[in-house]
């Protein structure tokens, strides 16, 4: 296992592509696997915090301004704003609904990309995680922008539907402004989730995602499922919920992949 912490941002613009649900059981399975994880919701929708707590909790976190908002806002140390699972080896830093004001509270920062980078540099430097996940809301601003500046890595869930594919060219294009920025940060793949392989529409997404050039397409996708419903109902990602589901082990599989794609960039 290597010290060196990994930061992985989880982002599409387009909403509804199951990215929390990814990064959500991600990094759950990394934490089973035995992996430290730190996950950061940056979504003002809660939904990655709401995974591990319920919603009374989530307020709670958000009452007493330990938020990733907070954090931000005030340019702070990430250290001070952790949260645990409850999840051996797994915390968050919670977000808040405030975060719909992000983009105005970044507006009059000096390096306004870099903000949350300098928020995270003393985490990473320590090395006591192994991955930083970090969930993105479904934009292209400022916000997301800092999110991919501190990423190492970036991974593109995208839905098996007929709108799945829409705005995808948009996002490979923000990737490139960012790079300017941030020529460290990679396109680690593109995670198909929803999918349902009785429909035709699945073969095609699978086909033109498959396409694309320089760009890789993980080998494991996620199914649609209804044990993922019943595990965000009782506020936990599935891998943790029904290990034996099919959607659990999917995302391990997943989860697999990413991580021996991570080391072999490590490795290059």
């Amino acid at each position: 296992m290597m010290s060196k912490t990994k930061v992985i941002a989880f982002a599409n613009n387009k909403g509804g592509s199951g990215k929390t649900t990814t990064c959500s059981n991600v990094g759950c399975a990394m934490a089973l696997e035995g992996y430290k994880v730190l996950m950061i919701d940056g979504d003002m929708q809660m939904n990655l915090t709401i995974s591990y707590f319920d919603e009374e909790k989530a307020l709670e976190f958000a009452q007493n301004g330990k938020t990733i908002h907070t954090a931000v806002k005030e340019e702070k140390d990430l250290s001070d704003f952790i949260t645990h699972t409850g999840i051996d080896g797994l915390d968050i830093v919670p977000s808040s609904s405030l975060m719909s004001s992000i983009e105005f509270d970044l507006f009059s920062k000096w390096q306004r990309e870099l903000v949350l980078t300098k928020c995270l540099e003393k985490i990473c430097a320590l090395g006591y995680y192994d991955y930083v996940l970090i969930d993105s809301p479904p934009t292209l601003g400022g916000w997301v922008m800092n999110i991919m500046c501190a990423s190492n890595y970036l991974i593109i869930p995208v839905e098996a539907s007929p709108w799945g594919l829409f705005g995808l060219a948009n996002m490979f294009e923000f990737c490139n402004q960012v790079q300017r920025i941030n020529p460290k940060l990679q396109i680690l793949g593109i995670a198909i989730t929803k999918a349902d392989e009785r429909k035709k529409y699945f073969k095609q997404t699978f086909e033109t995602l498959q396409s694309l050039e320089g760009v890789k397409l993980f080998d494991t996708y996620i199914r649609v499922d209804s044990t993922v419903e019943w595990a965000q109902d009782s506020s936990r990602p599935v891998v943790d919920f029904k290990k034996t589901s099919r959607s659990a082990m999917e995302y391990i599989q997943l989860t697999k992949e990413i991580i021996d794609n991570v080391n072999r960039k490590e490795l290059a």
